[in-house]
């Protein structure tokens, strides 16, 4: 008569004490990866890039311009499942392991089949409530306003009682949603792609790391979002370079967050 030994899940992810110096650190090795690898990071920084040009031209040909405002704000919240590639590249080369195209592309297909698509339906449900709170706030602040173009939902925003308050209720709400899917993104993204873990294991270490570090994980997701958005103002041209340097650097930070 032979025995199993029951299913033993494997250990949780310990979460590390990071300073500011590991977003330094983890910045500096970013950068490094992408000077050594620049095609891949050029070629996944592409994807991104076109990707947030077809949303916003979408905007322009179905003539919701006034869209393009809460667009640019939630499209940075896709970015950690983006960097997939990024991620592999990175560790690739952490590894000393040969880049090779063919592997790397299969890698961030199967992730598709792991725990990792649960992580991008939570990106895309979050970012799917942040677009309808916005029509909400729309409806209640501005539901008696008309604006056609983005000139005309910018000036209609700054110049009436109704438009500041829209913003003032939209920030705050928007900051909330930012704040928890950072909190259940920023390690959960590295962490599944490295492991054997599920995504619900991954987003508990994910939160705890930014319970644990605040003050480093915060100056952590502002310093991303300003970047980000910066980038995407001249054309989303300068995210051909800052992404895959973030996205890189997004990798170094998790191993120095997470033993």
């Amino acid at each position: 008569m032979t025995t199993t030994e029951p299913y033993k899940p494997p250990p949780r992810p310990v979460v590390r004490s990071i300073t500011t110096d590991d977003i330094r650190a983890a910045i500096s090795a970013g950068w490094t990866d992408f000077l050594a690898a620049p095609r891949y990071g050029l070629f996944f920084g592409g994807f991104y890039v076109l990707g947030g040009i077809f949303i916003f031209l979408s905007l322009a040909v179905f003539d919701i311009r006034w869209m393009i405002f809460p667009v640019a704000i939630g499209f940075p919240l896709a970015g950690p499942f983006a960097a997939a590639g990024l991620y592999e590249v990175s560790r690739r080369l952490e590894r000393g392991q040969p880049l090779i195209w063919r592997e790397i592309l299969s890698v961030v297909v199967k992730q598709q089949r792991r725990e990792f698509g649960w992580m991008a339906f939570t990106t895309l449900f979050i970012f799917w409530v942040w677009m309808y709170q916005v029509r909400l706030l729309l409806a209640v602040f501005l539901g008696s306003q008309s604006f056609s173009t983005l000139e005309g939902f910018a000036a209609l925003v700054i110049s009436t009682d109704a438009g500041i308050s829209f913003i003032m209720v939209g920030s705050l709400i928007g900051l909330v949603l930012a704040l928890v899917l950072f909190s259940v993104s920023v390690i959960s993204m590295p962490l599944l792609l490295d492991r054997d873990v599920d995504f619900v294991t991954a987003m508990i270490t994910s939160v705890a790391t930014v319970f644990r570090n605040p003050v480093p994980m915060l100056g952590w997701g502002i310093m991303i979002t300003a970047v980000v958005i910066i980038s995407m103002i001249p054309a989303f041209l300068g995210l051909l370079l800052t992404f895959p340097v973030l996205g890189h650097a997004t990798w170094h930070f998790y191993k120095r967050a997470v033993e």
